[in-house]
């Protein structure tokens, strides 16, 4: 066997190192194999670190991350790879350095030591991420949204809901610095006492000046000077667009989606109300919530809507399914109440963490709670409206209106004034037969703004304007 492996080597020696007298061949042999090893490796390694970069690995290979994976699918980042968010569009030696810090995630991974709902910890700023591509000092002009929405009768009646989205953003210096991107332009820092960022009782906004403006949570019993600065955080993207890619809608949201894609057919009668009833439960498992589906389809065929609509019927119930699948993972603890989404103000307090009217100045100045800083005034459109009209205020605002706390003040204060620009038949109503009659507004409960919050109707019961 030694003498084997002395022939061995002495041929291996022979190889790498032949004689001066050896033909051109075997000279350059040696050579040329390092040199194909090295560009396999080198392939290999490019090969490796890409994949290490894709959806694939990310999402079904390594990570146990499906929930995400089935929504990012869907998500406007469909097209935008993992690694662009997550570490960084940055150098290769950046990335490999970032990278290298989620070694603890294969330790967890491999151990099985993840605590469910997994969420994101250590996500880079939006300013090595989201702003690669989005740049928020640019102006963006108002964009008109449409939001369709189905009542629950027997006819599913639709409902639309027409705004103008001011978006915004841009410099001052500029003559823009409005709109909801001001947010991002300007410095706001914020302090939360919770992991997800949804309770903020105090809000610190850095002036052009060089003042600094605080606003607390009047019915938060926070105290400023007890404050960890350390845990302050400006505003960035993420702090409204925490689900932009990651989002699990809620039931009422992606049945309203489907039914106005016809996936849903909304000629089904009372198949809204129905939907959402069983769609919001909670179930043990996805086989119980299956059952519980079918069993509305079964509930269909003793109608007399069933004949000649069974396809229909099975189209709502395999919707149902699939809604279920993109929003609901028992294994991994996820559904669409564990991860709430910032981006408006109904079902997360959203954009009222901070603009909810409660958070005042020492001067008592409410972080302005206005609907039209952000978009217009909504309007409703029935199917027999054949025209809607969307208000653009252009006027100098009452002097009234110029009170940062106006909208949690109007329900007190409006009066035969009010007349002289606003139409206000059936006040506080939701008939929809004048600006003071909204069903859009009026029509909705805000059960994360601080219209009703005791400690601040009584300090804002000074500021009323006499009769």
């Amino acid at each position: 066997m030694k003498t084997k492996f002395k022939q061995l080597g002495e041929r291996l020696k022979k190889f790498l190192f032949p004689g001066p007298n050896a033909p051109l061949k075997w000279l350059i042999l040696p050579y040329a194999t390092l040199g194909v090893l090295a560009l396999v490796l080198l392939t290999g390694g490019i090969a490796s670190w890409e994949y290490t970069n894709s959806p694939e690995f990310c999402g079904t290979s390594c990570h146990t991350m499906p929930p995400q994976d089935v929504v990012y699918k869907e998500s406007p980042h469909a097209n935008v790879t993992c690694e662009e968010c997550h570490i960084g569009r940055t150098s290769f030696f950046n990335q490999l350095t970032r990278k290298s810090q989620g070694l603890h995630e294969l330790y967890y991974m491999t151990f099985n030591l993840y605590e469910y709902p997994i969420r994101a910890r250590a996500l880079r700023p939006a300013r090595d991420t989201c702003e690669k591509c989005h740049q928020p000092e640019t102006f963006a002009g108002d964009s008109l949204r449409v939001l369709s929405r189905f009542e629950n009768d027997a006819n599913n009646t639709q409902k639309d809901i027409y705004l103008l989205l001011k978006t915004g953003g841009g410099a001052k210096r500029e003559g823009l610095g409005r709109g909801i991107h001001w947010h991002i332009v300007n410095t706001v820092e914020y302090y939360a006492t919770d992991f997800l960022d949804q309770d903020i009782p105090y809000v610190r906004v850095y002036n052009d000046d060089g003042s600094v403006t605080e606003y607390v949570d009047v019915e938060a019993g926070f105290d400023p000077s007890t404050m960890d600065e350390s845990r302050l955080k400006p505003i960035d993207c993420i702090t409204c667009h925490n689900r932009i890619t990651h989002e699990f809608t809620i039931p009422g949201d992606s049945i309203d989606t489907a039914m106005t894609r016809g996936i849903i057919s909304p000629e089904i009668p009372l198949i809204h109300q129905k939907a959402v009833d069983v769609l919001y439960k909670k179930y043990e498992t996805r086989e119980q919530a299956f059952a519980a589906f079918d069993g509305l389809g079964e509930s269909y065929k003793t109608t007399d809507y069933y004949p000649g609509n069974e396809a229909r019927v099975a189209s709502a119930v395999q919707a149902l399914k699939d809604i279920y699948d993109r929003t609901v993972f028992h294994d991994q603890e996820v559904d669409w109440a564990t991860h709430p989404n910032n981006l408006g103000h109904v079902n997360a307090p959203g954009c009222f963490r901070c603009h909810d009217g409660k958070h005042l100045n020492v001067e008592n100045e409410a972080i302005r709670l206005e609907c039209n800083v952000c978009h217009s005034i909504p309007v409703v459109a029935g199917p027999d409206d054949f025209l809607t009209n969307i208000e653009i205020s252009r006027g100098p605002e009452p002097e009234s209106h110029l009170n940062p706390n106006w909208i949690s003040l109007h329900n007190q204060a409006f009066g035969a004034s009010c007349s002289a620009c606003h139409t206000m038949d059936d006040p506080g109503g939701t008939s929809n037969t004048s600006f003071c009659s909204n069903s859009a507004c009026h029509g909705s409960v805000y059960s994360f703004a601080g219209f009703d919050a005791p400690a601040l109707r009584e300090i804002l019961r000074a500021q009323l304007p006499p009769p």
